[in-house]
């Protein structure tokens, strides 16, 4: 031991400060208008059909179509079947995300959740840069999309990317690309379909109906339309479904090309017109319910089925901000940020 020791000793070196790390997860769903109105509704479609991501035309062509007649033709129309849907706290797709959101961000642990829309609001740079205020520096995103599309989870990228390249100091990313094979969601999709027969009885027949897709975006890579047939046929299999007992199906074709196929409409008519009295409508790549579950199916797709001469008509609510919804997306979080 030193028999002196200087006043004027140095102190030891402290390392700097640096900020609390935190983890966060962004929640994206496609978006809705602000209200059930003609002008909310023209701004949200001309942002949804404007991204080249949704509509793969060269925009010389296509703008002059979608300025000069679908934004003068389809609001409206379009408005009056969100008012048809729409629910007392908004539309009903930001209302169970968010409500999701709330549930999922009680259930992780030190982690925030934050609900953003592809289009409209809240936007997906709001939503980051909450994530940024709350001090999460590792944050998965996490598009409520179970299959992936590049209209759907590839643009969602391209807007996550768009944000970020405007940070210098740029968090951790996991991307979660799709669910459709999860284990945990096909036994959410189970419980949620097992749930409604418990309390309405079994059907002749289950449909499962998807969002359809140009039949273009297979020929040019998309795996959407295999992956929904891989969550129909595990979906069935997890209920014991025999062949002749669900049939899986495309909504939601827009202009005169060739969809993916077979198309809910028709599928619906043809159905009844083969003598099944009752079926029930189920929307396995929905996460949440929205403008094409509420009114597309459980309105006109009933429509269709009892005009064609069926009996009786069930749809089977999305997951919404179900437990087994929360439990399930929990489970792909953890798995995603291991």
């Amino acid at each position: 031991m030193p028999l002196f020791t200087s006043p004027f000793q140095p102190e030891p070196p402290t390392r700097p400060a640096v900020a609390q790390h935190r983890k966060g997860v962004l929640l994206v769903n496609l978006g809705t208008p602000n209200s059930p109105t003609a002008p909310d509704v023209r701004r949200y479609l001309k942002e949804f059909l404007s991204d080249p991501r949704v509509v793969e035309l060269p925009a010389l062509l296509w703008q002059p179509i979608l300025r000069g007649i679908i934004l003068n033709t389809r609001p409206a129309k379009s408005a009056r079947k969100y008012a048809s849907i729409w629910m007392p706290d908004g539309s009903p797709l930001l209302v169970y995300s968010q409500r999701l959101a709330a549930k999922l961000e009680a259930a992780l642990e030190d982690t925030r959740v934050i609900t953003a829309m592809r289009y409209g609001q809240p936007s997906i740079a709001a939503g980051l840069e909450a994530l940024r205020a709350a001090g999460c520096d590792r944050i998965v995103i996490l598009p409520l999309y179970p299959q992936y599309a590049a209209s759907t989870v590839g643009s969602v990228y391209d807007a996550v990317f768009a944000t970020l390249q405007q940070w210098r100091n740029q968090p951790e990313l996991r991307l979660v690309r799709q669910y459709f094979d999860h284990p945990a969601h096909i036994e959410a999709l189970k419980q949620q379909v097992l749930g409604y027969w418990q309390q309405h009885g079994r059907p002749d027949c289950l449909l499962m109906s998807f969002h359809g897709l140009p039949q273009k975006s297979s020929e040019l890579g998309d795996p959407y339309a295999d992956e929904c047939l891989y969550t129909g046929r595990a979906l069935a299999d997890a209920l014991e479904l025999p062949e002749a007992g669900y049939r899986i199906t495309f909504q939601s074709r827009f202009g005169l090309q060739e969809w993916l196929q077979p198309y809910t409409d028709e599928s619906l008519r043809a159905l009844a017109k083969e003598g099944y009295r009752r079926v029930d409508t189920f929307c396995p790549g929905f996460a949440t319910d929205c403008l094409e579950t509420l009114e597309e199916i459980a309105m006109e797709g009933k429509e269709a089925f009892l005009g064609a001469g069926g009996r009786e008509f069930h749809y089977i609510p999305a997951l919404n901000d179900s437990d087994s919804s929360v439990a399930m997306l929990q489970a792909i979080v953890a798995h995603h940020d291991a």
